[in-house]
């Protein structure tokens, strides 16, 4: 059976960069590059007449910025943001971009990339071990930190800073000790983003920063309650209480 194509839109302003993507794309047997854009017009204007299903799209672009392409589009593909720099690639997290490719970027880290490209797409992918670990790996390395609106702006919250996350509908609620914040994605992948060894989920909708646990005390018979430094009381489900258990000794 032959293996569905996904077709992909190159926008990047720099040449050497656009060439870059091709090379690796062409390794990809189920990948198609149909088109390319050089600045943020050109690519609002490739995009939506191609409509494809992923764009790799650079954030700083002539004419029009990466963030702004995507205001602007009808068509609304997947993307994989390509930056030179790490702190748009925590943009392109908060605008729920599949991946970013932080430039210089090997043939190894694209086909990472990629890999995630392609369970969104729920395309099989082969070999590659099981889900939450290739979830967890997608991006790299975890996040160090991530923004959030606050009014009519965006701020920075370091990762270290976060005490707990709470889900809530189709977002998340990050507790810091900035206060507690909205971010518009799931908790699932968000915790995918973070470092296991510190974030420990306890329970469906609730995540901790283990670092930020003060104690851990018996709730019930099988549960236990695990005290946040600011003060929140979060019980833990019955599995992630045994966890809990287990990791203490």
């Amino acid at each position: 059976m032959t293996t569905p194509r996904i077709r992909a839109v190159i926008v990047e302003d720099e040449l050497h960069a656009r060439a870059t993507l091709r090379d690796h794309a062409a390794a990809i047997d189920w990948l198609a590059i149909i088109g390319e854009a050089g600045d943020g017009l050109e690519a609002t204007r490739v995009i939506d007449a191609l409509e494809p299903d992923l764009v790799f799209l650079d954030i700083t672009l002539p004419e029009l910025s990466g963030i702004a392409v995507l205001e602007r589009i009808r068509h609304t593909p997947e993307v994989v943001f390509t930056t030179a720099h790490d702190e748009y690639a925590l943009t392109a997290f908060e605008l729920g971009a599949l991946d970013y490719l932080l430039k210089p970027f090997g043939a190894e880290r694209f086909r990472t990339a990629l890999e995630r490209v392609q369970r969104r797409l729920a395309l099989p992918v082969p070999g590659t071990g099981h889900a939450p670990e290739r979830a967890r790996t997608a991006f790299g390395v975890p996040l160090r930190r991530l923004f959030a609106r606050e009014r009519d702006a965006i701020v920075p919250i370091d990762v270290h800073a976060i005490q707990h996350l709470s889900a809530c509908d189709d977002y998340v609620e990050v507790h810091s000790d900035r206060g507690c914040h909205l971010v518009h994605t799931t908790l699932a992948d968000l915790v995918a983003r973070l470092d296991p060894a510190v974030f420990r989920q306890i329970h469906r909708s609730h995540v901790v920063n283990l670092d930020a646990v003060v104690k851990i005390v018996p709730f019930d018979a099988r549960r236990l309650c695990v005290h946040l430094r600011d003060g929140t009381q979060i019980v833990a489900s019955r599995s992630a209480s045994e966890q809990l258990r287990a990791s203490a000794g």
